[in-house]
């Protein structure tokens, strides 16, 4: 399955010039903001229940629809924070998951159906206790009763006000920026631009953080490959917000290949693969899903987040700030 024709049209709709056919809703973009400043005020006055934690929640998330970088920026976080000597644990929606299921603790020999592909990407990568929860402040209660964290990190947490926060990090998609500017479904934002500002540290992502690649790495053990050794033809897939920052990723490393784009967070299937030859890379958070069938022809190329001096310095004031 790959991206539909529907998937498309909105794509180009949102990250080019605006069309002229689409000022005819301006009428309910405007409902939409309406709608999405009524809601943020009633959590604000307590007309709707917001929970405070016992420990300092940092929320990771964006405005956009998509990918934006968000899951290595988690990493990076989680990591950096047990450097600093704390104890920090996840809490996220875990997209794809079984609710019946929710709160779960995420281990790495975890069910994808139980926890979806993301909280798999992130334990593996920083072994921190992790929960899926729809209902996130449930779920971070539980972060800290049954393993003790000491900071509770939300992912993708930004407009769940019912889990109240002490720093929002917002992150950009520094190539795509806000798109068009509009609220979906006429644009990428879930939340007005304005609603950045409100935001403590803001990272661009390909400017105050790059993603780092590595070597290549086989799906089924994990063992690392160099680009000369892979067995052509050479076919990229990719399931994540924005598809293409990987494809360009590969292409830094002088790799020629195909290209599939597929919606972000597919549930891949073997089938998906049938008439493929050569070598598939794709992205870790993809090969999480592709490991339980994957054979000699699959690797994924992992990224690790850096973030520039002057991102680090903000961060790491923004953290004092919160820890002291």
């Amino acid at each position: 399955m790959a991206i539909s024709k529907s998937q498309i049209f909105f794509e180009k709709l949102w990250y080019r010039d605006t069309v002229w056919w689409l000022w005819l809703f301006i009428p309910l973009h405007w409902l939409l903001k309406v709608l999405v400043w009524l809601r943020h005020s009633f959590y604000k006055l307590g007309f709707f229940k917001s929970n405070k934690l016992d420990v300092p929640v940092i929320v990771i998330g964006n405005i956009n629809v998509g990918g934006t970088g968000k899951t290595p920026f988690a990493v990076y976080l989680l990591n950096y924070l047990k450097e600093l000597g704390h104890k920090p644990g996840l809490i996220t929606r875990g997209y794809g998951s079984d609710t019946s299921l929710h709160p779960q603790h995420v281990q790495q020999q975890s069910q994808l159906n139980e926890v979806g592909d993301e909280p798999l990407l992130i334990v593996k990568n920083t072994q921190c206790p992790i929960v899926v929860d729809y209902q996130r402040s449930r779920g971070a209660q539980q972060l800290i009763d049954d393993f003790g964290c000491d900071i509770v990190v939300c992912d993708d947490g930004l407009q769940h006000y019912a889990l109240q926060r002490d720093l929002e990090i917002l992150i950009v998609d520094n190539s795509r920026g806000y798109g068009n500017g509009w609220l979906m479904p006429f644009g990428p934002l879930r939340e007005p631009i304005s609603r950045a500002k409100l935001c403590d540290v803001k990272i661009l992502n390909g400017k105050d953080m790059t993603l780092e690649t590595s070597t290549l790495k086989f799906v089924v053990d994990s063992s690392s490959i160099t680009p000369d050794e892979l067995k052509t033809p050479i076919h990229a897939v990719a399931g994540i917000g924005n598809p293409q920052r990987f494809f360009n990723s590969l292409k830094s490393l002088s790799l020629e290949f195909s290209e599939q784009s597929f919606p972000d967070h597919h549930n891949f299937q073997a089938g998906d693969f049938t008439e493929e030859a050569g070598s598939i890379i794709m992205t870790e958070k993809d090969a999480v899903k592709c490991k339980a069938f994957a054979d000699k022809r699959f690797y994924y190329l992992p990224v690790t987040a850096i973030l520039s001096p002057e991102s680090q310095s903000a961060l790491q004031q923004a953290l004092n700030k919160l820890l002291d």
